[in-house]
């Protein structure tokens, strides 16, 4: 049977080809805002001054390791217009925990999408979805039309140099927003 649009309106995909998400490793993630507006506040005197939304947008970053037990963060930063942030998937000391309720999840068909629904996988991008979503839920409450870029953009760190190059990066990024392509003066 023919695809009906023929990949006409097919996005290609940023992600790795052979590389599974789900595998422990460190990643850097960066996730901006629709547009790059300014929902998380402001630089002043060259640190980061957040907003409502930008307290929001922490709080739920600090929960990662709350909702995903083989989640652990690193270096994090919130700018203007995106945030920066380590997440490490180690599956290994979340093994314990997770035992306990594979039998549940081996009993989700995950809807039309079957096994291909990325939210019934320990992955990245579920990560990423829950902490999207949660945000949004709740800066909508303040700001109604607060939207994020569809996508996010990742790394895999494979070394200890990298790490310390991109956790240095994070932490940095409030002294270098003026040199940053996206600053609005």
């Amino acid at each position: 049977m023919k695809e009906k649009y023929q990949n006409k309106y097919r996005i290609s995909s940023t992600r790795l080809k052979k590389w599974d998400y789900g595998w422990n490793a460190a990643y850097f993630v960066t996730i901006c805002t629709h547009n790059r507006e300014h929902y998380f506040g402001d630089i002043k005197n060259r640190k980061m001054q957040l907003s409502e939304i930008g307290e929001i947008a922490g709080r739920f970053w600090q929960e990662i390791p709350t909702q995903f037990n083989y989640a652990n963060l690193d270096a994090f930063v919130i700018m203007p217009d995106h945030i920066h942030g380590i997440i490490m998937i180690d599956k290994d000391t979340g093994a314990i925990n997770r035992a306990s309720t594979k039998e549940t999840e081996n009993n989700i068909t995950g809807g039309i999408t079957g096994n291909k629904n990325p939210m019934l996988h320990d992955n990245l991008s579920r990560i990423i979805r829950w902490y999207k979503g949660r945000v949004t839920i709740e800066a909508r409450k303040i700001q109604t039309n607060f939207t994020w870029q569809p996508r996010f953009y990742d790394h895999i760190m494979k070394d200890g140099k990298s790490f310390q190059n991109i956790a240095e990066y994070i932490l940095n990024n409030p002294l270098n927003w003026r040199n940053d392509q996206s600053y609005h003066s």
